[in-house]
């Protein structure tokens, strides 16, 4: 089952949120009671206002709207094909909660966005991809039923996996092909969906699109800094009223913060798990913004704002982050399949207080630039800012094991004790350290300095049962075994 929503607050005047202080979800007559009636724009005149406005995309990488608009209008000149528009809805991060308040709350926002891209372009279809959690769903199948849009539309439920709303997972999953990224850097806009000219977004870039057409571009610049607008942000964590907050750019993180009720502690994780960490006193004079938050060595991403307090162990909870993000790979290149458990590995060993903060940044290093998508590059981001700014942290570690505190779970990893999820166990009764399991099993086992059996405290991969099955079989103690957990 999925928690509930957080709640939703605004600094400053509401705008993606407005009506949301008297109404749980606005059905279509009172979004536009609230929001007001939406005409086509011409295919010039959108690109002008993105490019007015400075739209970026708000899922994480931040690229230019306009630029996604052109790319897609040149490639249907050059190849004569209509375009499909894909609303990106999924997000399968744990701690990403915005998209899904719109989704559930204001969907008719993310339609009114969607359709003016396909007036623009002429789209034959639109996608809305949402994730299989059971939150959003229902709700945006109901705004569909209450209305037209311009071109069909289909729904696309995608497996609530961290990889799985990556752009190039989501075109490969909705062309047939599992969720996952192609392992070739290919732009949608060249070639996405059924090979036609795609473009894809993320569900608050569409509904901000749709506030930005309504208000104008001078209006819509009245809210923030040179990045004009306001921006979602999900704050959880250690927060004692986790809220998803919308407020103009350029707002002080403290006050989003303080809003939030976060209590003192060491700091904040900006921009989600593939984000950075910044200290508290950082956080407290950054501003929430790009360009602000990557002035003080955090990230916006997708706009996760994630305190942890004074009671848990920073080093622990980083290393449950960097085990969940290692099994969460597509494992179709050598840094996700052999990098992210090498530094998962290393982030471990530090947490435990006997590993080198040089093999975290080693691992780090070795992932960097050469994945097939950007899960490598990110969590070795997530891997390498922890270091630094849990420094004395680690030396605590260093010196004593641990730091004195429980590892309190305040980042929020899914629980991954389902029925039925294969693992594997070492009878330690039993191994005599032959070593055999890490040569079947690389991917899985490695062996550690003496020369025994190591791997992660996570599920076996599905790709990865068969060759965890025959490292089992092979064993020759019979000491390795692999069993579905029971609750």
């Amino acid at each position: 089952m999925s928690s509930p929503l957080p709640a939703v607050r605004s600094i400053g005047p509401a705008r993606l949120t407005a009506g949301l202080e008297r109404s749980g979800r606005l059905r279509h007559h009172a979004h536009l009671q609230v929001h007001g009636p939406l005409g086509p724009l011409s295919q010039r005149a959108l690109i002008a206002l993105a490019e007015d406005i400075r739209l970026t995309g708000r899922g994480g990488a931040g690229f230019p709207f306009a630029r996604k608009l052109r790319a897609v209008a040149d490639a249907v000149d050059r190849r004569t094909l209509a375009p499909v528009v894909v609303v990106n809805a999924t997000e399968g991060e744990p701690a990403a909660w915005k998209d899904k308040v719109l989704l559930t709350r204001v969907p008719h926002l993310i339609l009114d966005g969607a359709a003016l891209v396909a007036w623009a372009l002429r789209a034959e279809e639109i996608v809305v991809c949402v994730a299989d959690d059971g939150v959003g769903e229902q709700s945006m199948l109901a705004a569909l039923a209450e209305r037209e849009l311009p071109a069909p539309v289909q729904a696309i439920r995608v497996p609530h996996r961290f990889i799985s709303g990556e752009g190039g997972a989501l075109v490969q999953g909705i062309n047939g092909l599992p969720f996952i990224p192609p392992g070739i850097k290919r732009r949608a806009s060249d070639g996405g969906v059924g090979g036609h000219p795609t473009l894809l977004s993320n569900a608050e870039t569409f509904a901000q699109l749709a506030i930005a057409a309504r208000m104008g571009p001078r209006r819509y610049r009245e809210a923030g800094t040179d990045e004009p607008g306001t921006v979602l942000l999900s704050v959880t964590g250690s927060a004692a009223s986790p809220a998803v907050v919308e407020c103009p750019t350029g707002t002080p993180l403290a006050q989003v913060l303080d809003v939030c009720q976060v209590p003192a502690g060491p700091a904040v994780l900006t921009g989600g798990f593939h984000g950075r960490w910044i200290d508290m006193t950082t956080a407290y004079r950054a501003e929430v913004s790009r360009h602000g938050l990557t002035a003080v060595g955090g990230a916006l991403g997708a706009g996760i704002v994630l305190p942890i307090g004074a009671d848990t162990c920073p080093i622990g909870e980083v290393a449950r982050v960097v085990r969940y993000l290692a099994a969460e790979s597509a494992g179709q290149c050598g840094p996700c399949r052999l990098g992210l458990p090498d530094l998962a590995r290393a982030v471990d060993g530090v947490a435990s207080g006997a590993g080198d903060p040089g093999l975290v940044r080693a691992a780090a290093t070795a992932v960097k630039g050469r994945g097939a998508c950007g899960h490598p590059d990110g969590t070795a981001a997530f891997a390498s800012s922890a270091l630094e700014v849990f420094a004395d942290d680690l030396a605590r570690h260093a010196r004593a094991g641990d730091c004195g505190r429980p590892v309190a779970g305040i980042l929020p990893v899914p629980d991954r004790d389902e029925d039925g999820v294969l693992r594997l166990a070492v009878d330690w009764s039993r191994c005599d350290g032959h070593g055999l399991c890490a040569e079947i099993a690389p991917d899985l086992i490695h062996l550690d300095g003496n020369g025994f059996p190591a791997f992660l405290d996570t599920p076996v991969p599905t790709r990865l049962e068969p060759v965890a099955a025959q490292a089992v079989a092979m064993c020759p103690a019979l000491a390795l075994r692999m069993a579905a957990s029971k609750r």
